[in-house]
């Protein structure tokens, strides 16, 4: 089964978005902000299918996050698909270079038909 890290600091979604996943076939974990992603990331296990990225999160955000994981070779072609409130989500998610964004409130359908579509690219 693909894993999915969800990156988000509101306990509810990232939870929910979990539990989700883990209902439709993923082995989905949870991190709290980018520093505490990149530590998951990299510590040992099966390689990572997709991670699903927040933009706005204390401690370390989704776009320090993004370019740390960047430079990071064993990291870097993990494939990263925003999930944001932000108004102008594809902008941002574009700056990042992302392979795809979704805006909150979530479409569950939607965000199901990228990880499939992401996770079978990187299996």
């Amino acid at each position: 089964m693909p894993r999915v890290l969800v990156v988000d600091d509101e306990a509810t979604i990232r939870d929910t978005l979990v539990d989700i996943l883990g209902d439709n076939g993923y082995v989905a974990v949870g991190a709290t902000d980018g520093r505490d992603a990149l530590r998951k990331l990299r510590a040992p296990g099966a390689p990572w299918a997709v991670i699903l990225l927040d933009l706005t999160m204390p401690v370390m955000d989704g776009a320090a996050f993004r370019d740390e994981q960047r430079r990071d070779p064993a990291l870097a072609s993990i494939p990263v698909v925003v999930i944001s409130a932000y108004r102008d989500v594809a902008s941002k998610a574009a700056d990042l270079q992302v392979a795809a964004f979704l805006s909150k409130p979530l479409n569950v359908p939607a965000l199901l038909a990228l990880l499939r579509t992401h996770a079978r690219a990187k299996h």
